[in-house]
């Protein structure tokens, strides 16, 4: 994660908390996180990474949003069909007036079959960073303490041809910097937001093999994103690991570096 500055500039916005951000390289659900809310679109805001609905009688991690929802079950990459999210009762409202920027400057994806037995690194080439992906948040409050717990989701989509590589079948929706503000403008028609809800341009990404040190939640340093073999496409001037660690990937509670081992639900109870 890049040096709060930086974040203000690339995303004209302030910080809304005076917590320091220390570089940090790995995340696990329930992590402070910095995100932009369409609440708050100005500010730079901490979030809890894994979504609690407003309606839960428990607390819950819902840490990734299918685009699909219930479809595509099979994950085909060329998937065109109706972007189920929309539906889901977890999501339906979210993504329809509570939207929001999930900054970071690489994700962590596994395999299909070995998951994060089998890490990589994935970022945007020609050093573009810090990147947003497409997240939805909601506010719950605990029945038995009365805390408010704001928290949030990332949203996924079918992978692309990069992806397809490790091998992985989703990604998460990274966005353009044209398309970061209209996610956040909640006056746009459904259509056109879920529109957006596509893999973002695989010639314009890279990857590379990790250990699986990182698969640990309690796991930390610069070192886990040390490469342990060739990027997944040949790049002539290989320089990731310098320009990440001299910004760093983190969040002020834990770690971060937008850890996405699978499409799944977790839940405390």
């Amino acid at each position: 994660m890049q040096k709060l500055e930086n974040i203000e500039k690339r995303f004209n916005v302030t910080a809304a908390f005076d917590t320091l951000l220390k570089p940090q390289y790995n995340i696990s659900a329930g992590a402070w996180v910095p995100i932009i809310g369409s609440d708050d679109p100005h500010h730079l805001q901490l979030m809890r990474f894994g979504i609690t609905p407003f309606w839960s009688k428990t607390d819950k991690f819902f840490i990734n949003a299918r685009a699909e929802g219930d479809h595509n079950s099979e994950n085909l990459p060329h998937y065109k069909g109706a972007k189920g999210i929309i539906e889901k009762p977890a999501f339906r409202r979210p993504i329809r007036s509570q939207r929001c920027l999930v900054i970071a400057d690489a994700f962590i994806e596994g395999t299909i079959q070995e998951k994060l037995n089998k890490p990589f690194v994935v970022y945007l080439r020609n050093k573009v960073r810090p990147f947003a992906m497409a997240g939805i948040w909601d506010e719950w409050k605990n029945p038995e303490t009365g805390e408010i717990v704001r928290s949030f989701a990332i949203i996924t989509t079918v992978a692309n041809e990069l992806l397809l590589k490790l091998p992985h079948s989703r990604m998460p929706v990274i966005l353009t910097p044209a398309e970061e503000r209209k996610w956040l403008d909640l006056s746009l028609p459904l259509s056109d937001m879920t529109a957006m809800l596509e893999p973002y341009g695989a010639s314009l990404m890279n990857a590379y093999p990790i250990s699986p040190v990182i698969k640990s939640p309690k796991a930390e340093g610069a070192k886990l994103i040390s490469p342990i073999g060739p990027p997944v496409v040949p790049e002539d001037d290989l320089q990731v690991k310098s320009y990440l660690q001299r910004s760093g990937m983190g969040n002020p509670k834990q770690n971060f570096s937008d850890h996405l081992p699978e499409d799944e639900i977790s839940s405390s109870d």
